[in-house]
């Protein structure tokens, strides 16, 4: 039922859990816990009180109806105990997640600085319940049917990051590796809430980087999490320097070549030591790097995100509040784009963000689905205008008015 993360394999623990299992048994610095496997999970759900077996409009709230069983809280408390009872990350780690044909980036919930045996039951249940959730339902539409799904859920040592990102190790042997930095915890970049700076470094070390203005940041505070303006004076100061952008890189190809592929890759800096949070296949690569003849005259400029032309109504969006107005076809144009929202993607023919960066996990969801993504366009929800045609360039980077 409870696993020591050293020992986790795919098969009992899931795809996150295992690469995890596999980077520690390695020697990779990977922060220390246990994994809750999918027996647990499958405990949970066998004799839950529903109509129809797997049905998903029962499972949710079914499963987050029922108390964790006493024996998981038990050996909840065990394992936290040998590790000393800190503070604590739960994440998910779905069958059906972190694979080489899908991610699932961002469709299963994940909580942070989670304190005591309570709130870390109670957090596990909600990761076994967001199976179920409207977005993972419609992530995984192709997929196979959820009777078959199982999640089993990785507890770590939180780390209060000063600098965490994203880095995507490349396919060619001849290409770059893709790095992303800013500020604080993790979510901030994967959750696309910040526009991250960005490195590429090549194969022979050399670094080229844009550095971008990083207004916000998440970190601990007590038992929360907080969101914090950052200060002027760092705003526009690289969050990582070039000797740590070629160190990532070589510990990215050291996982790459551990992992028999290109792998999309979290990591965060604690203390000064550099973590690695996880490891998984990249199942749609980044755009490469827009050419240098900049955006046409009277366009908007952006991140290239996910390849692709298209042309269409563009549709603001500020929140859940407007997703009744979205319509097939229609470009979405937004703040940034939360994981609650990707049944719109779905639908829309593209999406244009004021914030984010190529490797968030809207970014990897929309080129898995194909639509072009423009990201990091200032201002965007008030320079472009509700309902008219817009034509977005996910290779360039470019958003103009018809």
């Amino acid at each position: 039922m409870i696993v020591p993360l050293v020992e986790a394999v795919s098969d009992t623990c899931g795809g996150k859990a295992g690469a995890l299992g596999a980077l520690l048994r390695a020697g990779l610095p990977v922060p220390d816990g246990f994994v809750v496997s999918y027996d647990a999970y499958r405990a949970a759900v066998r004799d839950l009180d529903i109509g129809e077996p797997g049905d998903p409009d029962a499972m949710r709230p079914a499963i987050e109806a029922r108390p964790v069983h006493a024996s998981v809280i038990d050996a909840l408390g065990r394992a936290l105990d040998q590790l000393g009872d800190p503070p604590v990350a739960v994440r998910s780690s779905a069958a059906n997640e972190d694979t080489g044909q899908a991610s699932a980036a961002g469709q299963h919930e994940s909580f942070l600085a989670v304190r005591g045996v309570g709130e870390v039951a109670d957090a596990v249940r909600a990761c076994w319940a967001s199976l179920f959730s409207p977005r993972a339902i419609d992530y995984r539409r192709d997929d196979r049917p959820s009777d078959d799904l199982a999640m089993a859920v990785i507890v770590q040592r939180h780390l209060d990051a000063e600098v965490s990102g994203v880095m995507f190790t490349p396919a060619d042997p001849c290409g770059a590796t893709e790095i992303e930095a800013s500020w604080g915890l993790g979510p901030s970049v994967v959750g696309g809430t910040v526009t991250p700076d960005a490195y590429r470094v090549a194969q022979d070390g050399s670094v080229t980087r844009a550095i971008a203005d990083k207004r916000t940041r998440l970190d601990r505070r007590g038992t929360g999490l907080v969101v914090s303006d950052v200060p002027a004076s760092a705003r526009d100061r690289p969050a990582i320097d070039d000797t740590t952008a070629t160190r990532l890189a070589r510990l990215g190809g050291e996982i790459a070549a551990l992992r028999g592929g290109p792998q999309d890759i979290e990591w965060a800096i604690a203390d000064g030591r550099t973590w690695i949070l996880q490891a998984r296949p990249v199942t749609a690569a980044p755009p490469p790097p827009p050419p240098p003849s900049g955006a046409p005259i009277g366009a908007l400029s952006g991140t290239p995100g996910s390849r692709g032309t298209v042309t269409g109504t563009a549709r603001i969006v500020r929140g859940p509040g407007d997703f009744a107005r979205v319509h097939p076809g229609d470009i979405l144009v937004c703040p940034f784009t939360d994981p609650a929202w990707t049944p719109l993607l779905r639908i829309a023919a593209g999406v244009v963000t004021e914030t984010g960066g190529v490797l968030s996990h809207a970014s990897i969801v929309a080129r898995e689905l194909g639509i072009p993504a423009v990201l990091g366009v200032p201002d965007a929800t008030g320079r472009l205008h509700d309902g008219t045609v817009i034509t977005i360039d996910g290779t360039t980077g470019a958003v103009t008015e018809a």
